[in-house]
């Protein structure tokens, strides 16, 4: 299925998520920090992906992970149909339908704290995201199909082709570019490498494994950057803050999670 073009264009509230969810509750999908970093007030997070689009590093940070001087890198996801007008090294490695997954993993936010979040997530993102809407396809390793494993709406944040962040200069997109600056980079939540591996081992966390070759690719290109000292320490901290990360999430959310199965 085809990714939805729709954004979410200011309406005499200022939002229009409830066109896509009457019911007044939110499913969120993450495919960055929001893998690792979960927004607050989740009942559910589900791993899966969305169809039709390309993960890649090509988005500047010049606040989480770099600066206004010096911005960093992060990733954005671009609609595949524009993706293959780009000169991009490893479009080689994308040529399977399978390839324009992107996958990561859905958050249900309850009614009672959905503009909440909604707020808490324009903040997060305000630095060239966009809300968009598209179908979620959950992931189970269960063979057995069931009605949860239907495709359902997800609202996703996304840094399109259009943002003044995204890297248009095709230099600034090529990979040995990119790991140089994620190498240097620092913003107010830390620095850039930890972004690029925090990325990696929640995604291989997901369950499938392996994260997207463009991201294990500049993890090499990185690695090879950094001092073999410093990548093992940045490498090892981001797993521990992978752990301590969800093991946070999950205990906070743990109680009402029980009470809602009661």
């Amino acid at each position: 299925m085809a990714p939805s073009n729709e954004s979410d264009q200011a309406s005499s509230d200022g939002r229009t998520w409830r066109t896509y969810f009457p019911d007044g509750d939110l499913w969120v999908f993450g495919y960055g920090s929001l893998i690792w970093k979960p927004p607050p007030h989740y009942d559910q997070r589900v791993p899966g992906y969305v169809d039709g689009y390309v993960r890649r590093f090509w988005q500047a940070s010049s606040d989480h992970r770099g600066t206004q001087k010096k911005p960093g890198r992060v990733v954005t996801v671009i609609e595949r149909e524009f993706w293959e007008t780009l000169n991009d090294p490893l479009a080689h490695l994308e040529s399977s339908s399978s390839a324009a997954r992107v996958w990561g993993a859905a958050y249900h936010i309850p009614a009672s704290h959905a503009e909440e979040v909604h707020d808490y997530l324009d903040e997060r993102e305000v630095n060239g995201y966009t809300v968009h809407y598209t179908p979620f396809y959950p992931f189970s390793e269960s063979k057995t199909s069931g009605s949860n494993l239907k495709p359902f709406t997800c609202m996703v944040y996304i840094g399109q082709p259009s943002n003044p962040q995204f890297l248009r200069d095709p230099a600034r997109r090529e990979l040995q570019d990119v790991a140089e600056v994620i190498s240097r980079s620092r913003g107010q939540s830390g620095k850039n490498t930890e972004y690029l591996y925090l990325l990696e081992k929640a995604l291989e966390g997901l369950g499938l494994g392996t994260a997207d070759e463009h991201v294990t690719d500049l993890v090499r290109r990185v690695k090879a950057i950094e001092e073999d000292g410093e990548a093992a320490r940045d490498e090892k901290e981001a797993e521990r803050d992978l752990a301590r990360l969800l093991s946070r999430s999950e205990e906070a959310h743990r109680p009402f999670q029980n009470e809602e199965r009661t």
